[in-house]
Formats: C-alpha cells, sequence, structure tokens
C-alpha cells in the first residue's frame, strides 16, 4: 500500500508542473493560487460531508487546521512562486528536495523521533542526483543577488512545507485523518490568501483560455484534493522523513515528460543522476531494512 501511495503522489505532483506552465499569463501569480485552493476548498469539505467521511472535530483542532492551512496552502506557494521569479525551476526543485531533510530535522527537534541514518544517506543521494539531472540548468550564470533572494525564498518556502508536514503527524496522532485536516487547512489556506490579496493591492484578473481553466481544474482537483490528502496519509503511515521523499522523486517525473514535450537532454550525467535518486528512494523505503540485514550479516560472521 506504501508503494501505491508513494508512486501516486509522485505522479500526481510530477505532472503538476504542466498545469502550473499553463497558468502563467495575465493573472497574478497571488491570484491564481487562490483560485486554485477556492476551487478545491468548495469541492473537497462539502463532498466529504456528503460522504459521511467529514470527521467531528474540536476547537482547538481548528488551529492547527490554520497553521496547516498557512504552511501546507497558501504561504509556501507563495514562496516559491516568488522564488521562481528569481531563480530557474530546476533550483527550486533541487532547494524543495531539502524537505527531506527538514524533515529528518524537525521529527527529531519537535517529536523527539531521531531519524534512521538511512534517510541522511537517502538525502544526500537524491539532492546530488537532482544536481545532476539539472546540471546544464544549474550551470547558467545567474545575477548574485537575485539567486540569493531566489534561494531564500525556495529554503523559507521548503521549511514551511516541512512545519505543515509536522502539524499533520499531530493531526494523525490524534486520529484526525488526511482528508479531514486537508479540507479545512485548504479553506484557512483559501481565507489567508484571500487577505494578503486584499491587503496588498493586487488587481483580481481571469483568464478565458480554456488551457487556463483546465489547468486550474487539474492544480486544484488531482494536484491539491487528491495530492495532498495520498502524501499526507503517507506521512501518517511512514512518518513525514520518508514520505518526504517524494519532493526528490516528482521533479523526476516532470524531467521525463519534458523529454517527449520539451526535448529534455539525457546525457550520462543526467543518468547517474537518476541512478543516484532511484538508490535514494530504495534506501529511503527500505533503508532501516536493509541496515538491519547487513548489521545481521556482519554480525554472524564474527
Amino acid at each position: 500500500m506504501n508503494t501505491f501511495l508513494y508512486i501516486t503522489v509522485t505522479f500526481i505532483w510530477g505532472t503538476t508542473w504542466i498545469g502550473i506552465y499553463w497558468q502563467v499569463g495575465d493573472v497574478p501569480v497571488l491570484i491564481s493560487v487562490f483560485y486554485r485552493f477556492a476551487i478545491a476548498s468548495i469541492i473537497f469539505l462539502p463532498l466529504l460531508y456528503v460522504l459521511g467521511k467529514l470527521q467531528k472535530t474540536k476547537c482547538k483542532d481548528h488551529l492547527f487546521f490554520f497553521l496547516q492551512g498557512l504552511c501546507l496552502f497558501s504561504l509556501n506557494f507563495i514562496c516559491f512562486y516568488t522564488s521562481s521569479h528569481y531563480i530557474i525551476s530546476g533550483l527550486v526543485s533541487v532547494i524543495f528536495a531539502a524537505a527531506v531533510l527538514f524533515n529528518a530535522l524537525n521529527q527529531w527537534l519537535i517529536w523527539q523521533k531521531k531519524p534512521a541514518i538511512s534517510i541522511y544517506i537517502a538525502s544526500i543521494l537524491g539532492i546530488s542526483g537532482l544536481l545532476m539531472l539539472f546540471w546544464d540548468q544549474l550551470y547558467i550564470g545567474q545575477d548574485l543577488e537575485n539567486s540569493l533572494y531566489g534561494i531564500g525564498y525556495a529554503l523559507v518556502g521548503t521549511y514551511l512545507f516541512s512545519l505543515g508536514n509536522m502539524i499533520s503527524v499531530r493531526n494523525s496522532s490524534y486520529d484526525i485523518q488526511p482528508w479531514t485536516s486537508s479540507a479545512y487547512g485548504m479553506i484557512y489556506g483559501t481565507i489567508t490568501l484571500f487577505i494578503i490579496i486584499q491587503f496588498s493591492g493586487v488587481s483580481w484578473h481571469w483568464d478565458d483560455r480554456p488551457a487556463y481553466l483546465m489547468s486550474l481544474i487539474y492544480l486544484a482537483i488531482p494536484g491539491s484534493i487528491l495530492g495532498f490528502t495520498v502524501y499526507l496519509s503517507l506521512v501518517a503511515r511512514i512518518g513525514a522523513s520518508q514520505a518526504s521523499y517524494v519532493t526528490v522523486l516528482f521533479p523526476v517525473v516532470a524531467l521525463t515528460i519534458s523529454t517527449f514535450i520539451e526535448g529534455y537532454h539525457w546525457d550520462y550525467v543526467a543518468f547517474i543522476g537518476l541512478i543516484f535518486v532511484m538508490l535514494g528512494v530504495l534506501l529511503a523505503i527500505k533503508g532501516e531494512e536493509l541496515l538491519k540485514y547487513l548489521f545481521y550479516r556482519q554480525a554472524s560472521k564474527l
């Protein structure tokens, strides 16, 4: 089941870049992100209620739903989209992959759950692999000041994402299902985005292109409702450190699709990077079992 969840969320988030690409146009980023989560909220919560899947929650739970909305469904997206104005998407993907390390650190600091050494090895392999995959893009010289701004925003967005994972761990510990916390979190995230838009003075726009509408629906329903629910279910089942390795995997899916759509060129460096990422996947999912097996083999020889 865990493997199925991994594959599902990796495929969904690996294909959302197409939707985000089609969102680019006259509509400001803040407005597009608001539309995305507004649609998701309008659909998700009533659907859960009708299906009888919406759990009863306590008032204090809504504080954590609100915080989850800030970290996963509003402020983090603002950081990522702002970052993309300063640095290339490949570098943003590499930085976002640091969520694996942030989650391992935060689980240790907040929940006193020390991650296995295999998680750190998997993180190093995965991030190194992504650097190789995006090497051609990263090699392009950029203005230092803009690069620092972009890297800073991407790091803040990634850390917010990690904090959202920690809040999800808390919710799961109180037997709150991921779909309930996500549905409420998206509502609070949408409200937050609306308030920011009102105070920022960003003008409201709409794009009449069919591609804009279709991509918006894809980002709202599979990308947000299904993607985050499956991902947070994975967090609840195997822990935030292991689940967050999908942040390394979905750029690989995006590049694979880009091979056919945009002509991404696979050279020997990229293939080595792919091997590193896959080795990291193996360690992230089966690392503890492999280490125990190797330790047992070594002990049996003594």
